[in-house]
């Protein structure tokens, strides 16, 4: 299974987590901006009223996903998140959060709220 195929399994697999939990989704693979200074968010959910952008992340083992979220990448995501809200303004009043979910073989799955 090639990357592309093995994070979109990922990121189904997650927002099927998230419907189950008793989450709605919003979007999925939300992009704003263009070049390097794009931002993408994986999922975005609402629960309540709470909207939690989500970063999906797919490696070997779950400390190696941990890491895989960089501190640019999470600058990145919350430039996104900005972005998402002011183009909604129902959603100014919600409480944000960014979360995690990683996922390893197999199967294995951690959801990290307040990830960062």
């Amino acid at each position: 299974m090639n990357k592309h195929t093995a994070g979109h399994l990922a990121e189904t697999f997650a927002g099927i987590y998230f419907l189950l939990k008793g989450y709605r989704i919003l979007a999925r693979n939300y992009i704003t901006g263009r070049g390097t200074t794009a931002g993408e968010i994986d999922l975005i959910v609402c629960r309540g009223k709470t909207v939690v952008f989500v970063e999906v992340k797919q490696r070997a083992d779950l400390s190696r996903a941990v890491y895989a979220i960089s501190p640019e990448q999470q600058k990145r995501i919350r430039r996104a998140a900005a972005g998402f809200v002011a183009r909604r303004r129902y959603l100014t009043d919600y409480d944000i959060r960014f979360d995690a979910f990683l996922l390893s073989s197999p199967w294995r799955f951690r959801h990290i709220k307040n990830a960062f």
